[in-house]
């Protein structure tokens, strides 16, 4: 199952070029349909899934998958956790989908041909240690929420979304939500090196 999924959004990945539709894109979120809340998510975040803007993701590498996978995955285990924890679903939804949206491709991939170049302008430019990918993505996801997706920010959503890097990032979450991006995009991160996702 795990090399499966692994071939299914790697295809994906290198085949994307242009915007799916919502059946196209219900295929693409196979790995997750069959859990208990899918539809209900599925339904809070479907207007950002079939974005043109966030359906670019698909292009940018995270980990061995790509941006747009990772941020589903982080975005449904946020909300389902929230469910079983009596913390604001929406918010855990939101955030986790938007968390790392940042402007910019920060790794080189074949995937990225097609897209404007202005996605990739920032790969491999030198930087100085904290300006590193690592300690900025949070505040660049946070700022192109701003531009793209106003309506869904509020003060939860944005701080979850600006500290989801503690501690490589010292400001300390200070929502219940915010700490749930933060441990969910974790433990997804870890699942997707070990090739679980």
């Amino acid at each position: 199952m795990i090399i499966f999924t692994f071939l299914f959004v790697l295809l994906n990945l290198i085949s994307y070029n242009g915007s799916m539709g919502e059946l196209e894109l219900r295929k693409y979120l196979k790995v997750i349909k069959n859990e208990k809340y899918y539809h209900d998510w599925f339904e809070l975040v479907k207007p950002i899934l079939l974005s043109d803007e966030f359906q670019k993701r698909i292009k940018f590498k995270h980990h061995h998958n790509s941006v747009f996978y990772h941020c589903i995955l982080v975005s449904y285990r946020s909300y389902e956790f929230a469910i079983k924890h009596n913390v604001n679903p929406y918010n855990c939804a939101i955030a986790g989908l938007l968390h790392d949206f940042y402007p910019y491709a920060w790794q080189d991939s074949k995937s990225l041909k097609g897209l404007d170049s202005s996605y990739s302008k920032k790969i491999g430019v030198k930087k100085k240690f904290f300006e590193k990918h690592g300690f900025t993505h949070a505040r660049e996801a946070l700022e192109n929420v701003y531009k793209y997706y106003p309506e869904y920010s509020n003060e939860r959503i944005d701080n979850a979304i600006l500290r989801h890097m503690f501690p490589l990032n010292i400001a300390v979450p200070k929502y219940k939500e915010s700490w749930v991006i933060t441990t969910q995009d974790k433990i997804v991160s870890v699942k997707e090196l070990l090739g679980m996702y």
